[in-house]
């Protein structure tokens, strides 16, 4: 005979207390999760789309053979995100302890399971206050973005010693403050001592006194980079005394602010030898070395900003870059770059933006000089009004032209960046147009 087993009256209270115990903790964990949360800064950065070339192909990007950088609106070929979560974790009184770290994602928008480089842009901490004889500097160390400046329309960063590092910031001088940074940019040459690929430890001391005032909104910031090749003595013998051990950079900016409602930079920078080879300039030693790198010298004049000719309706953003490299081998060049971006705001979220860039290099060697003239009308939906304004969608199309053919015999680059045009380009086009969609979005 069965019989149906009966949950005793005191088994069935404690069951009732167990399950409001784990409702309990529930509630507690998912209450600590959240306070958890809102402590984590969530930041990044990431843009995506899609294009195609009229005429067939995928979608090209088009830079000038020689140019530092290209006009960025409608004009750009990947997937590109960073993400970073950061945190306070030591707080006390005015001292306190933070840690950012960001991970960067690159892909060439192929498909969806694509490979995707994945790299680690920062890690690192930053303690705030904790120096007692420098109230409000902060010391750091680990892997940053370092006190980057860059033009925003072509993406070119022309004072940048981003990496490993460590230093102190923000100390007070009375006039503006001082910042002090030792940076490294490590990287592998290709010779065959002592074997292909070897180790190559390249740093930067980085000195840099800012906030200095001059006039109404406007600031200094004078800067001196040194950079030398930490060369073990088997490697020092082999490379002899190459000047490319070895650079300067000295930079000078105006930083102005209430600039017709938006702002302006003005840098002059002059640099040498290893700081300028194979690089753009940045006031990072070169990340790779070989025996017979020339020595040389840069100048350099960027002027950029951003500013309202109609509150709320149209904005301007701009640049003009003159650049002139000279080496000892004459393989450097002269870039002049100039681009403007008037945007129009139709509504709070509907823009339209027509962005014109032209970029010209003038080869040292006597080669023919090279141009690229780009223009991209795009038909924007974002957050807000402005030209930082974001998240943003856009439709685009671009039109770019350029004098000669566009690659050599070998597909190598002769008047475009072979790199960025792709396969949709062929060998003696001198024009180009794209069209496609695309995000682009920061927080």
């Amino acid at each position: 005979m069965h019989r149906t087993m009966k949950t005793p009256r005191h088994s069935a209270h404690a069951l009732a207390r167990l399950g409001l115990i784990g409702l309990g903790c529930l509630a507690f964990g998912t209450v600590q999760a959240q306070d958890l949360l809102s402590q984590i800064d969530f930041t990044g950065y990431a843009r995506s789309g899609i294009g195609n070339t009229a005429g067939g192909g995928d979608q090209a990007c088009f830079r000038a053979n020689g140019a530092g950088a290209k006009y960025r609106l409608g004009n750009e070929c990947e997937t590109y995100a960073e993400l970073g979560l950061g945190a306070t974790l030591y707080e006390e009184g005015d001292k306190s302890f933070y840690f950012n770290s960001m991970v960067g994602y690159f892909s060439n928008q192929v498909n969806d399971s694509e490979d995707t480089d994945v790299s680690l842009r920062q890690l690192y901490v930053q303690g705030n206050n904790v120096v007692d004889a420098l109230p409000g500097a902060s010391l750091w160390a680990g892997k940053r973005f370092y006190r980057r400046h860059d033009v925003h329309i072509n993406d070119f960063f022309y004072w940048d010693s981003t990496g490993p590092g460590g230093g102190i910031e923000n100390i007070d001088v009375g006039t503006g403050k001082l910042h002090l940074a030792w940076m490294r940019a490590t990287g592998s040459d290709d010779t065959e001592y002592p074997d292909a690929d070897n180790r190559i430890s390249n740093d930067t001391l980085d000195l840099r006194w800012s906030d200095i005032p001059v006039n109404p909104d406007g600031t200094l910031v004078l800067g001196y980079n040194y950079g030398r090749a930490q060369l073990s003595d088997a490697q020092e013998a082999y490379y002899g005394d190459s000047e490319a051990e070895r650079g300067h950079m000295f930079t000078l900016q105006h930083e102005q602010s209430n600039w017709f409602g938006g702002s302006n930079k003005l840098a002059l920078q002059y640099a040498t030898d290893g700081i300028i080879n194979a690089g753009s300039g940045q006031g990072r030693m070169n990340a790779g070395l070989t025996a017979d790198v020339p020595g040389g010298e840069m100048w350099r004049v960027i002027n950029h900003g951003n500013v309202w000719l109609a509150p709320d309706k149209l904005d301007l953003l701009y640049a003009a870059i003159y650049e002139d490299k000279r080496f000892d081998d004459d393989s450097g060049a002269t870039w002049i770059s100039a681009g403007v971006l008037p945007t129009y705001y139709w509504t709070n979220n509907l823009s339209t933006a027509l962005e014109l860039g032209h970029d010209y290099i003038d080869p040292e060697n006597g080669d023919d000089s090279r141009r690229l003239t780009k223009l991209t009308l795009a038909q924007q939906w974002s957050a807000g009004v402005g030209g930082f304004a974001r998240p943003v969608i856009r439709a685009f199309v671009t039109y770019a032209d350029w004098n000669g053919d566009a690659f050599q015999a070998d597909r190598t680059s002769r008047s475009i960046d072979a790199g960025a045009a792709g396969d949709a380009i062929d060998i003696d086009d001198n024009d180009g147009l794209t069209f496609g969609l695309q995000m682009d979005v920061w927080w």
